[in-house]
């Protein structure tokens, strides 16, 4: 079976790259909605591209996990099934911690420190990803992830017991930590998994409660600062090099221009929705002195626990973030 997937996936992108000389489309799958910046963000990045190579390279983007959900985003375009795609960088983390060195509680808790992260995450990641044939084109950060909870929250006590939602191996073992339980959810089912009571608690950016209406079905938003996770757009290598060297061109200087676009994006997004949330009648507060010692106790174990996992590249990762 993994014969006839792997030879389904290289014809994909022979298909893809015997069109050359005439009007070439790439499949970009993503798991968020057309209201998230970063799917707008990359519509203009599309829009880039087809004005650069004056219509040669057009670039569908399929929102909403409408082509692949996001856990087989990755692979998707690993085996050539789609030329181009967006997932949260530490999904991966599984493949190797490096990947999700971003959604380490309280490591980088501002831009600056989020984009010296990345810059000392970005080698890695690409040596890691040109492994599995992808390149790395772009990475946007969400805004600084808060906590969201029905109830207020004024020490990591009083996270004991709720069902927590988790999108990665690193927020799963946040919430144990915190004597939370973690139950997957992605982004489309959050109102549901709230109003269900699949989930009673989230970390979560303001940019994603707002677009899922959070104050449907929660009262308080802790302005934590937890982390600031990223978003990662990466293309099959095989695609890439068979573009002519003009469109290579115009693929990498329109994903220069995302990458700085959506820092912009996100910084702008922060200061909005957090007031979006307010005006809709969500409690927004400060972490209370007791919740943020809570919460960096359990930073300092998941950094422990991370380490120990996270080998020789982990190692590099966090020599080159705390020179």
């Amino acid at each position: 079976m993994g014969f006839w997937k792997n030879l389904g996936g290289a014809l994909a992108v022979s298909l893809a790259c015997a069109a050359q000389g005439q009007a070439d489309t790439w499949q970009m799958p993503t798991p968020y909605p057309d209201a998230t910046f970063h799917t707008k963000n990359d519509r203009d990045f599309a829009a880039d591209v087809a004005k650069a190579t004056d219509g040669k390279l057009t670039i569908k983007i399929h929102s909403a996990g409408s082509l692949f959900k996001h856990p087989e985003i990755p692979r998707a375009v690993r085996s050539g099934q789609v030329q181009i795609g967006e997932f949260f960088l530490s999904i991966m983390n599984n493949d190797n911690p490096a990947f999700g060195a971003d959604s380490l509680p309280f490591l980088a808790t501002s831009y600056d420190q989020a984009e010296k992260l990345w810059q000392a995450q970005k080698p890695i990641v690409e040596k890691l990803l040109e492994k599995q044939g992808m390149m790395v084109l772009y990475a946007v950060p969400w805004p600084p992830q808060g906590l969201y909870t029905k109830k207020p929250v004024h020490s990591v006590k009083d996270l004991a017991g709720l069902k927590f939602r988790s999108y990665n191996a690193t927020l799963e073992s946040f919430a144990k930590l915190a004597g939370a339980a973690p139950t997957q959810v992605e982004v489309p089912d959050i109102p549901q998994a709230f109003s269900t009571g699949r989930v009673e608690a989230m970390i979560t950016s303001p940019s994603t409660g707002v677009n899922s209406k959070a104050w449907d079905y929660l009262s308080y938003y802790t302005d934590i600062q937890a982390w600031l996770p990223k978003n990662i757009v990466v293309a099959n290598k095989r695609a890439f090099d068979h573009l002519s060297k003009e469109e290579q061109k115009a693929v990498l200087d329109a994903a220069a221009k995302a990458q700085a676009r959506g820092w912009e994006m996100s910084k702008k997004e922060t200061v909005e929705q957090t007031k979006a949330l307010a005006a809709h009648g969500i409690h927004v507060e400060q972490p209370t002195p007791e919740l943020e010692q809570g919460l960096k106790e359990i930073g300092v174990k998941m950094l422990a626990q991370w380490k120990e996992k996270a080998g020789p590249e982990g190692k590099a990762l966090l020599e080159a973030y705390q020179k």
